[in-house]
């Protein structure tokens, strides 16, 4: 699996990318907000020389008269590159005087005393119009008229594009100021995760006491969750180590066994002794490797490297092949070992060296401990394969604690303490769990209950 982009990467790669885009919608607004100052300024051009124009607007020998001033002209074309046009049109709508058609660009005409601006276009010229409404101020001739002005955008456009590039400027310097800011943020912010990481770093593998250090508020569930991980961690080590010390000390028993009945044969040269002794030797080395299987058993369910593997297991046939692999033991012991007068077919979906293991144990347990009769059944009803024997039983008290490995409810009974533990973590891995309870004639029933969900 690839390395994810660390945490500074991604917080600046994404402030950067919201940056960026603020920054364009700003360039955006500039550029819109130039425009309209550079029209709101020429416009007022326009208006001004219309005005300076209609100045010059009189009447003579029965018709308007019109002067062009020049000072007029030279206001609208600041730059001397810009064209000027002009239109005088009268109250009939009909050009006076004027170097272009400008009074068919506006329509309707405004009324004397407003002025109105349009851009438009003259033989492929883009233009600003503005029309100037007015009337004349003589005694007996008050004709209204209307005065159109228009020049190129070539001036109009040079202001645009100086006030966008101070504009620009100015936002450059406020992100360059931005994404430093930004830099030293990330890297302040972070600074605990850095903390974090070298006290982890620092610690040895054999330091699972809590994590003791000053976070923010966001990273207090982080330290927390590592803190039970930790205790977790602990816990699961203090498990190990007894459990460790515990098999050591069951080990220990029939190996210790074996060579002292070795050490006593090889003292003696009576045979009747080195029988006695082979046969304490071959119990001994039974119990070594029952306890053997057991522990193997124990870490295999504990391993996730050996996960459930479910298929159909017929119950009944389960029940009767384990069964007949204990008849010599129960025969030796003088048990009565054998299969419910009613054992009916139930089949689940689980792992069958599971399950085996599960019910010869909890068969073995019985046999340990029965008088004289130990029953393996299925109870189709409520899904529990279990052995009852004539037993002293388990005490209520003591059922919780049966289950855990290398305890045993009688000290002075034989057995590891394995067994019930390997049947209870064979019935969790199925999502079932011990039945431990009196039946009705008297006798002990410990079973597994299978739930049908988990089947």
């Amino acid at each position: 699996m690839s390395p994810a982009a660390s945490l500074h990467r991604r917080l600046l790669g994404g402030l950067t990318v919201l940056l960026l885009l603020t920054c364009v919608l700003l360039l955006l607004q500039s550029w819109y907000s130039a425009q309209r100052s550079a029209d709101r300024v020429h416009d007022r051009l326009l208006s001004s020389a219309a005005q300076v124009m209609s100045d010059h607007v009189s009447w003579r020998d029965g018709r308007l008269w019109f002067d062009v001033p020049a000072s007029a002209l030279n206001m609208l074309a600041p730059q001397g590159d810009e064209r000027v046009f002009y239109t005088l049109v009268d109250h009939k709508g009909h050009a006076v005087s004027g170097n272009a058609d400008l009074n068919a660009l506006m329509s309707p005409l405004p009324t004397p005393g407003t002025f109105r601006t349009v851009s438009a276009n003259l033989n492929g010229l883009s233009l600003r119009v503005g029309a100037l409404g007015a009337r004349l101020t003589a005694w007996h001739h008050r004709e209204p008229y209307t005065l159109l002005v228009a020049h190129t955008l070539e001036a109009r456009r040079a202001m645009t594009l100086a006030l966008f590039r101070d504009s620009s400027l100015r936002l450059a310097g406020i992100v360059v100021l931005a994404l430093a800011g930004l830099l030293m943020t990330l890297r302040l912010a972070l600074n605990p995760l850095a903390h974090l990481r070298t006290k982890l770093k620092a610690r040895s593998a054999h330091d699972l006491s809590p994590i003791d250090m000053s976070v923010p508020r966001e990273l207090q569930e982080l330290l927390e969750a590592l803190n039970a991980l930790l205790a977790r961690q602990r816990q699961v080590r203090i498990h190990e180590q007894r459990f460790i010390g515990d098999a050591s000390h069951q080990l220990r028993t029939p190996l210790a066994g074996i060579a002292a009945s070795a050490e006593l044969a090889l003292r003696s040269s009576d045979t009747a002794h080195w029988q006695q002794a082979l046969q304490e030797i071959q119990g001994g080395t039974r119990r070594a490797t029952r306890l053997a299987e057991q522990l193997l058993s124990l870490t295999r369910l504990d391993s996730p490297q050996a996960p459930l593997t479910r298929q159909p297991v017929s119950l009944e046939t389960l029940a009767r092949e384990t069964l007949i692999r204990f008849l010599p033991a129960a025969d030796r012991a003088g048990i009565d070992l054998g299969l419910a007068e009613h054992c009916p077919a139930l089949t689940v979906q689980g792992d069958d060296w599971q399950l085996e293991e599960a019910l010869s144990n909890l068969i073995d347990n019985a046999l340990r401990y029965a008088r004289s009769r130990v029953t393996v059944g299925i109870d189709a009803t409520d899904r529990v394969l279990y052995v009852e024997d004539d037993g002293p039983g388990i005490h209520a008290s003591a059922r919780a604690e049966v289950l855990r490995p290398f305890y045993r409810d009688q000290e002075q009974g034989p057995g590891s303490g394995l067994g019930l533990a390997i049947a209870d973590g064979v019935a969790r891995t199925h999502d079932g769990h011990m039945i431990m309870r009196h039946a009705a004639n008297g006798d002990f029933m410990i079973g597994l209950h299978l739930p049908e969900t988990a089947c």
